[in-house]
């Protein structure tokens, strides 16, 4: 397939070739762009419009020689009245993160050097952190605790899923994009950050010291259940991802599974590259899943013939379940090859990509809608399951409806 952006190294190939070497999903589905410099990466912002040219270039230039008079203004106010030493450095990168903030968009967001450093580190799997998997609600910005991961700092330290963050080393960080914060979290192995959470089974706030170590993430589950069903969960997808799934896969396939549970619950998305390669073990043909930005153009990423279980497969969804996870059901269920139960997935049918400046900082830019292989949009709408079931809360913690439910259903399609 032509790719008219650069954003692929062409089109669908064989696995583990670098073929989406640049596409990168952190946690909401985005591919990787490098721009040629700041200076063209800037204008390139506030000169899009159709085709990326000035709808009005004499409009346009007095509109940002006025921001520019005003920044002059403010900054001899700062000059002659602000009673402290103004950081220049740390001003300039608050105008750029106000410009790009001033889009009202949640997922379109400027990063520092280091934060961008981070980010990118993050997607790999494998970072220094403390051992949490946290997501960030749409409507209210809440980060919350999805997972604590064994062994890490977070655990020993006390922090539980449904931690919502409150604060970092003191600072208050409501409202602010999630990977700003997960910059934050972030530092060097050995040094403890200090986190505020609300626990909401207590109905009052926790403070705890949190460790940072070596982390190696964990984003994939395994274990036989009975009569040949296997239970396989994706925490999220990370670089380490596909190579885990293919191992949890064989292990269970050579322990006799015969149908497949596959648990994508609060799974909040990750990496373009090691989604695609999970759902072509499932499929032998067609679209996965493609693209389309502002001017009709995109990407369609599609399947090969190789396929490594043709057995019957229950997807487990929930609200949390988004992105990258929602192309996996939402292929999945679009080829009838499994079967949705649970709630219905979040609902993020659109694409960012990372464009990196030459300073070393970056812009994530919404930039296209993405598509189901029918043809549909799930943004702001979600997938329904075939089988709705709402999760129980209360009682025995041990005890999951939503899978007792997916096993009748695998039961019954192994029949």
């Amino acid at each position: 397939m032509e790719d008219p952006d650069g954003w692929l190294e062409g089109g669908r190939k064989k696995k583990h070739d670098d073929r989406f070497l640049k596409g990168v999903l952190t946690g909401i589905l985005c591919s990787l762009v490098v721009a040629a410099s700041a200076v063209w990466g800037i204008y390139f912002l506030l000169s899009a419009g159709n085709g990326g040219r000035l709808k009005e270039a004499g409009q346009t230039q007095n509109a940002y020689g006025k921001i520019d008079e005003k920044l002059e203004m403010l900054k001899g106010m700062v000059d002659r009245l602000f009673l402290y030493e103004a950081d220049e450095e740390a001003m300039a990168e608050g105008i750029y993160k106000g410009f790009i903030a001033g889009l009202g968009d949640p997922y379109t967001v400027y990063y520092t050097e280091e934060e961008y450093k981070e980010m990118m580190e993050s997607s790999d799997g494998e970072y220094v952190g403390i051992g949490v998997q946290i997501s960030q609600s749409e409507s209210t910005n809440v980060i919350t605790v999805i997972r604590v991961f064994r062994g890490s700092g977070a655990e020993e330290a006390g922090m539980q899923a449904g931690d919502m963050l409150y604060k970092v080393d003191g600072e208050d960080i409501t409202g602010e994009d999630i990977n700003n914060v997960v910059a934050k979290i972030r530092g060097t192995a050995g040094t403890a950050v200090h986190i505020e959470v609300y626990r909401d089974s207590v109905k009052d706030y926790v403070e705890m010291d949190v460790e940072r170590r070596d982390v190696s993430m964990d984003t994939v589950e395994w274990k036989m259940l009975e009569d040949g069903m296997g239970y396989l969960q994706i925490t999220e997808f990370d670089g380490v991802t596909y190579e885990q799934f293919v191992t949890a896969l064989e292990d269970l396939k050579a322990q006799g599974m015969k149908g497949m549970i596959l648990d994508l619950r609060d799974n909040p998305g990750g990496r373009l590259d090691q989604v695609v390669e999970v759902a072509d073990d499932f499929l032998t043909e067609g679209v996965i899943v493609s693209t389309k930005d502002k001017n009709g153009l995109g990407s369609t990423y599609e399947a090969d013939e190789e396929l490594r279980f043709e057995g019957p497969v229950v997807i487990l969804t929930n609200g949390n379940s988004a992105s990258a996870s929602e192309v996996l059901a939402g292929a999945l269920k679009d080829y009838d090859k499994a079967t949705l139960v649970g709630t219905t997935t979040f609902g993020k049918g659109i694409v960012q990509s990372i464009y990196p400046l030459d300073d070393g900082t970056a812009v994530k830019i919404t930039i296209s809608d993405y598509y189901t292989p029918d043809g549909t949009n799930i943004h702001g709408t979600g997938i329904e399951p075939d089988v709705a079931v709402e999760k129980e809360t209360g009682g025995d913690p041990e005890q999951d409806n939503q899978l007792d439910r997916a096993k009748e259903v695998l039961a019954g399609e192994l029949r």
